[in-house]
């Protein structure tokens, strides 16, 4: 299968390796991986914000970018999220009824990772290896607006070496949110706080998620504990071998 990757500007930015693991692990699969590198941002931080129509511009230019391609897969349910679900609502508001319709056609074919494997594939073991105590934290888009359920747990229990540990309320968000840390940071702080001390109650070394975003804010609240426990990518546990550990 011929795979267009939207990697989303946070990860090309920040965390490329994520990226890199992507494709490796859908290299691995047998599946032919190709990026556009004309490709920049969904438009999720300005739709947030409230600026409708320069988010709205970054959907047109994604639809033009991606309108050719067989299958789009993001390692982020925040931003497939975004292109799925908020991106033809916004487009209806904004009374642009070609772009809302243009991005539905576009809709069936943007997966976010786990459920690509998972959902579209029917794959659950994708032949990773990574020896150490781990726990997923669901992230709210990937949870509440994609439903992609327990498919990154199923990969995880399939990953010879490492074992799973469950995370005390793991629905509850993290407090980053985008923009919402940043303009309640109190309460956001509140939120990450919680989440901190329930991943280190599991007795994990690595708290894992679908989406940069999300383990960024968890990262550095552990970090500032100087707790030992780290955050990693789904893909970048997926993505390592008895050869190779990306993370």
């Amino acid at each position: 299968m011929k795979i267009d990757l939207f990697i989303t500007c946070l990860n090309d930015a920040l965390f490329p390796t994520t990226g890199q693991a992507t494709v490796a692990l859908l290299e691995r699969l047998g599946h032919e991986v190709r990026f556009n590198a004309a490709q920049t941002c969904c438009g999720q931080m300005h739709l947030n914000t409230g600026y409708r129509r320069d988010a709205l511009s970054l959907v047109r230019k994604f639809v033009t970018d991606f309108r050719d391609a067989e299958v789009i897969v993001l390692p982020s349910g925040s931003c497939a999220a975004m292109l799925r679900e908020l991106a033809p609502d916004a487009a209806h508001w904004e009374g642009d009824e070609e772009l809302r319709q243009e991005v539905l056609n576009l809709s069936g074919r943007i997966f976010e990772l786990s459920e690509f494997l998972v959902k579209k594939l029917g794959i659950e073991d994708v032949g990773a290896a990574y020896p150490h105590r781990v726990t997923y934290h669901p992230t709210c888009h990937a949870m509440r607006s994609l439903h992609v359920g327990d498919a990154p747990l199923r990969l995880l229990r399939n990953v010879r070496g490492l074992t799973l540990l469950e995370l005390p309320h793991d629905d509850e968000c993290c407090g980053f949110g985008g923009t919402f840390s940043i303009k309640n940071p109190d309460v956001s702080t509140a939120m990450l706080a919680d989440k901190a001390r329930h991943i280190l109650e599991t007795g994990a070394e690595a708290c894992t998620a679908g989406d940069n975003s999300c383990l960024m804010h968890i990262g550095g609240g552990l970090h500032r504990l100087r707790s030992g426990a780290r955050t990693v990518h789904l893909a970048e546990i997926l993505a390592s071998t008895e050869e190779r550990v990306w993370a």
